[in-house]
């Protein structure tokens, strides 16, 4: 019987120091993002996913942004080397928390640099953004460590947003989503579709049906309901002052027996 699991990391007592790249710093209110965090982790629990706890880690502020630090495929777990180097200290508690739960682990190297939040994946392509965090000699290596594993890797131009995932996502069906003023080029995907909200680009597939998505995005939230998915919707404000997702928050699993 294979299960659900996800990856999680409670927020640094530091977090409000986490780096922003594309908008202006704001003051962090720590207690409701710790708040906000486990109703996260609760939205998760509720539709059968296990979560799995890496240690909290104070001295890396960006640390509750698990997704970053590896790439999952089938059974290999890829380590990422982060474009930031402050992020680097985040992949040695993520990398043996993922093989303790099964996984072969693998690394990005230098002079490739890769964060996982860069990182989209549907039906065997992996589509890399490539420009901020990410780049090409990481893409490559990427290509070659999932290559036998039936995966084609295809690098994609970032230059808007931090991450690929701060500008698009998937739902159910492989339809590709994003918020176009972000979006660098939406003809890298054959079934892309604009929401009206930045956080509307941002879904995780709780299931076959159901979208999680962050309540700032309340049109696209109907929008996605009207073309019959289950939305929950969480308040994810003190992260999205990070650049911060609902995708960042976790590393969902799947594949692996319980």
């Amino acid at each position: 019987m294979e299960t659900k699991k996800a990856f999680v990391r409670k927020p640094a007592t530091t977090l409000a120091d986490g780096i922003v790249t594309h908008i202006e710093k704001e003051p962090v209110d720590l207690e409701l993002a710790r708040t906000q965090w486990a109703n996260y982790v609760k939205a998760l629990q509720d539709h059968g996913w296990a979560t799995i706890e890496v240690p909290v880690a104070d001295d890396c502020p960006d640390s509750v942004f698990i997704e970053d630090t590896m790439v999952v495929y089938g059974d290999l777990a890829v380590m990422m080397n982060p474009g930031a180097d402050s992020r680097k200290p985040e992949i040695t508690a993520a990398e043996e928390s993922a093989r303790e739960a099964g996984y072969r682990i693998a690394h990005i190297q230098d002079p490739g640099t890769m964060d996982g939040g860069d990182v989209l994946k549907f039906g065997g392509t992996v589509w890399v953004g490539m420009g901020g965090r990410s780049n090409q000699e990481g893409v490559d290596q990427l290509a070659e460590l999932l290559a036998p594993l039936g995966a084609t890797v295809v690098g994609v131009p970032l230059t808007k947003v931090l991450h690929l995932k701060s500008a698009v996502t998937a739902l159910p069906d492989g339809t590709v989503i994003g918020y176009e003023p972000l979006v660098d080029d939406p003809s890298v995907w054959e079934n892309f579709m604009g929401v009206p909200e930045e956080a509307g680009s941002h879904v995780v597939l709780l299931d076959g049906n159901t979208l999680l998505m962050a309540s700032s995005a309340p049109r696209t939230i109907e929008l996605f309901k009207d073309k019959g998915y289950d939305v929950v919707d969480v308040d994810i404000s003190e992260y999205e002052k990070l650049e911060g997702c609902v995708t960042c928050l976790s590393v969902r699993l799947r594949g692996l027996p319980s």
